[in-house]
């Protein structure tokens, strides 16, 4: 069965930080830094799927979708990272699965999409590595609860975002700019994903997958300075997250680093445990050139000549069939089948006077990519899922609440759901395809 979905994240909409026992995120505390996020909006209060998760889970219902990637906060089920368990929040997802097993939604969960417990970034965070076996027994657990009820789980949603943004360039949580002294990150990141697919399998999960955010590296000429700068980049963020999981091996990070101290005996054949799916995040691809004075051996040159989000980002759905092409040359065999876990546009989404939002903007992003997954498939690729992001208007991290990308429209002042044209065309696409 393909799956068609929508995705979300804990953090970006649950709100209810300080309720039920939750612990303190690194969002939580990021957030609430002054200067940390536009207009120092917080997630606070989010879309408030706490207490409306019935409403979100109707809206998927009457949406069609046969599958829902959800992200788990990690502080809501352990507050200090490991220890004592928090029963009302394991509670809160235990009954998030029946509703939507009941409104014929199949969930797909995540377990960590970057709201580290503040008590274990107290303690060194993603550069400790006693946090991989913290992260192996919290899967154990939440899998020990859901495994009988989900057949797909995802340990972590773009460990290369958050390495980049959160520890390298200090525009995500924790908010550390150390550049390339951020790859122990990476590393440990990955050896917990390893760690944790094993935990998985052994509590009871019949599917494991990664999600990995990916993108096309385009040099910005032929030249050899331009071509070894994109080379860099490709390395950096495509294959550092890929080739460990896949194949076993890290691929050549000379150009960043003389070695990956972080890495010990043993370490890879933990990571590449062999999966059942790869998550795939696609939203543009990136234009490399030469580098400038930051340090890095690559500079962003830009993508021009293409239409462009409210996020400014270019939109190119045949990008998403090179990337996925690309990934199947380079991986062969070892290329598990692929999920797309999310793919979807920020777009300005200002309600009529009847309250209505006419996203056609939104509708040509999804029905090109959509075009994009097919071509791909008929070259090849075993690709079985589909999730938009997102199916909420939420809390866009740094951006707080000024990038729009979900099919519903939320009103952040009062709560207020209220379906874009972009969610009724994917409601009628959904029923085309189950004839």
């Amino acid at each position: 069965m393909f799956l068609w979905g929508t995705a979300t994240a804990a953090y970006q909409i649950e709100g209810a930080v300080a309720e039920d026992g939750r612990g303190v995120s690194i969002w939580d505390t990021f957030s609430h830094e002054p200067g940390r996020t536009r207009d120092g909006h917080t997630g606070d209060t989010a879309c408030d799927h706490y207490h409306r998760w019935r409403e979100d889970v109707a809206l998927m219902r009457d949406l069609g979708v046969n599958a829902y990637r959800f992200s788990i906060s990690w502080p809501r089920v352990l507050p200090e990272g490991a220890g004592a368990v928090n029963a009302a929040g394991l509670g809160f997802y235990d009954r998030l699965v029946d509703a939507l097993l009941e409104a014929g939604v199949q969930p797909v969960p995540t377990l960590f999409h970057w709201d580290l417990p503040q008590a274990l970034q107290d303690r060194g965070g993603w550069f400790d590595r006693d946090v991989t076996g913290r992260f192996a027994d919290y899967a154990a657990l939440v899998a020990g609860r859901l495994a009988d009820r989900v057949p797909l789980w995802i340990t972590l949603n773009e460990p290369f975002v958050h390495m980049a943004y959160g520890h390298a360039m200090g525009l995500h949580a924790p908010g550390q700019a150390l550049l390339v002294d951020a790859l122990p990150v990476a590393h440990h990141q990955l050896l917990a994903h390893g760690l944790a697919v094993g935990a998985l399998r052994a509590a009871g999960a019949r599917q494991v997958a990664i999600t990995n955010n990916c993108t096309p590296v385009w040099p910005a000429s032929d030249s050899p300075e331009d071509l070894a700068a994109a080379d860099a980049y490709d390395t950096l963020h495509n294959r550092l997250f890929n080739d460990p999981v896949l194949l076993g091996a890290y691929p050549d990070l000379s150009a960043y680093v003389p070695a990956l101290d972080a890495v010990r005996d043993g370490d890879l054949e933990i990571i590449s445990a062999p999966l059942d799916a790869l998550g795939i995040n696609y939203y543009n691809p990136t234009r490399i050139a030469a580098p400038d004075a930051d340090g890095l051996p690559f500079s962003d040159a830009g993508v021009t000549g293409y239409p462009t989000t409210a996020f400014g980002w270019p939109v190119v759905p045949d990008g998403l069939r090179e990337l996925l092409t690309g990934l199947k040359a380079r991986y062969g065999e070892a290329l598990p089948p692929i999920h797309i876990t999310e793919n979807g546009c920020s777009q300005p989404d200002v309600p009529g006077p009847d309250g209505t939002v006419d996203d056609q903007d939104r509708i040509a992003y999804l029905e090109g990519h959509i075009a994009a997954v097919r071509a791909a498939a008929e070259q090849g690729v075993d690709v079985r899922g589909y999730f938009a992001w997102s199916l909420l208007d939420n809390f866009e991290w740094a951006e707080g609440y000024h990038q729009r990308f979900g099919l519903v429209h939320v009103d952040f002042a009062t709560g207020r759901r209220t379906p874009k044209a972009s969610y009724a065309w994917f409601r009628d696409f959904l029923a085309k395809e189950r004839g």
